[in-house]
């Protein structure tokens, strides 16, 4: 299996988590977003929609992080990420797709203010921006928190997809200057999937911990 996908990528990385905690081997293909490779033609023929990362399996194209992490979990002899009944694979979808909706956005626009958009040469960090996507984080913050307050993970006993997607983010969490430390429960969490094998390979290993 081919990945296309860029280092700085929370989308990419979530899906390096899950292929590197399923022991699946993935060939990695960088695409350089600085340089704009993800709308050439050739990107364009495997991903309309200019974004990274995309799984290309004997000819079968899959984009959006979340399919794919659903997609090798399937595939995975390892079955620990892939929960056993509909009731707990439809609780971890649920927490993936609140992912993308209310957790991924302001965290986001946070790393694009604070740290990418100087890196990419367009300007300081908006005020206005920065203001909005701080009140989005800390809403979304408040509802992670107050569910892992007395679980260890986010659904059942072990780590599942939906605490890779949400944690993936959480690397560049300095630099994009989250307010983390304000949720406890999150920064408990956050302590543990750091500590699993697959957070240690992908590089991302900065520690977060409660003042």
């Amino acid at each position: 299996m081919r990945l296309y996908y860029h280092p700085l990528s929370s989308c990419s990385r979530r899906v390096l988590l899950v292929a590197r905690q399923l022991g699946l081997p993935l060939e990695l293909i960088q695409v350089d977003l600085f340089r704009g490779e993800q709308n050439t033609p050739a990107f364009l023929q495997l991903n309309p929609n200019h974004q990274v990362p995309v799984l290309e399996d004997n000819g079968h194209v899959l984009w959006e992080s979340y399919a794919i992490m659903q997609y090798l979990a399937e595939l995975a002899p390892d079955q620990s990420l892939h929960a056993a009944s509909a009731r707990e694979r439809a609780d971890a979808s649920r927490w993936m797709f609140w992912c993308a909706q209310h957790w991924m956005p302001p965290i986001s626009s946070l790393n694009w203010e604070n740290a990418i958009k100087q890196m990419a040469g367009q300007g300081p960090a908006s005020a206005v921006e920065v203001e909005r996507a701080e009140a989005g984080f800390v809403a979304a913050g408040q509802i992670l928190d107050q569910h892992l307050a007395g679980r260890e993970w986010i659904c059942g006993q072990q780590p599942s997809l939906a605490d890779l997607a949400i944690a993936a983010p959480l690397a560049d969490w300095q630099q994009a200057r989250l307010p983390l430390k304000e949720f406890g429960e999150i920064v408990r969490w956050f302590g543990q999937i750091q500590a699993l094998d697959c957070w240690q390979q992908t590089g991302h290993i900065t520690s977060v911990q409660a003042d």
